[in-house]
């Protein structure tokens, strides 16, 4: 039995759950063949593994790397993330950060920049909306299984992504969301990147889960301001070091420092 059989089998039973797999393939739970044999009939997709030459090598070092990538799309996009960054933020966009949004976006995109988001209603899915509006190139990453969209308002943009770009979850088939899966999809976020855009957040909120993994990473962070006294987790990251934006300009300036130093 193939080592690539394994990982498969076991995130097909545990449903993506990485410590159930880990924990399976440590205690070297048995695995019957025909077991095996119905999990692999039972299976609609296409998926790679921790062990396969086209696994991101950028993952292998990032914390808990997925054991089982599913995905749909062009899973080429995986090959060149040197210009990949996401564009995260609020859920409750203003009319104000869905415009910066398209601004930005709508430039880097000519540059070749790589969208990565999570396709969440807000911020992430007009991120992905211009990426594709712009011939650009997108990725998005779900907090749910590989054929389930979430949420449902984004399923014409989810066959978008799967028809000109490429959509990845660490959970298999029809697996509804959870909220434990969310930060689980923000750490892929962050390591398909080499930086984070942060448009509108709140303080308290998820995007600052994505920020951590990037700043593990050593992942550089932008931000567009706000309106001060509005709670503003844009405004509060700045203050900390991260880069302010108002045009795409900003960022590709500071990328080519970064990369020019990397030479």
């Amino acid at each position: 039995m193939k080592a690539n059989d394994v990982l498969f089998f076991f995130s097909q039973k545990y449903q993506g759950n990485y410590d159930k797999i880990y924990q399976a393939i440590k205690d070297k739970e048995p695995i019957k063949h025909d077991e095996l044999e119905k999990s692999k009939r039972n299976f609609t997709g296409q998926f790679i593994t921790i062990l396969d030459d086209n696994y991101p090598e950028g993952f292998k070092y990032m914390y808990r790397p997925p054991l089982v990538l599913y995905y749909l799309g062009d899973i080429t996009l995986l090959n060149n993330l040197d210009k990949a960054i996401a564009v995260i933020g609020s859920r409750e966009a203003t009319k104000y950060g869905l415009t910066m949004t398209e601004e930005i976006v709508t430039d880097l995109v000519k540059e070749d920049y790589v969208i990565v988001s999570g396709m969440a209603r807000g911020i992430d899915a007009k991120a992905h909306e211009v990426a594709l509006a712009s011939k650009g190139k997108t990725i998005a990453v779900l907090g749910s299984g590989i054929n389930y969209p979430y949420p449902k308002t984004n399923t014409p943009l989810y066959y978008k992504i799967v028809e000109h770009g490429l959509v990845l979850s660490e959970y298999p088939g029809n697996l509804a969301p959870s909220k434990d899966y969310f930060p689980e999809r923000n750490r892929i976020v962050a390591a398909l990147t080499n930086g984070v855009l942060v448009v509108e957040s709140k303080i308290r909120s998820g995007t600052f889960i994505t920020i951590n993994y990037a700043l593990s990473r050593g992942s550089d962070i932008y931000c567009v301001p706000t309106k001060a006294n509005e709670n503003s987790g844009c405004n509060r990251l700045i203050k900390d070091g991260a880069y302010l934006v108002e045009s795409a300009k900003d960022i590709i300036d500071v990328w080519k420092k970064v990369s020019y130093k990397e030479k």
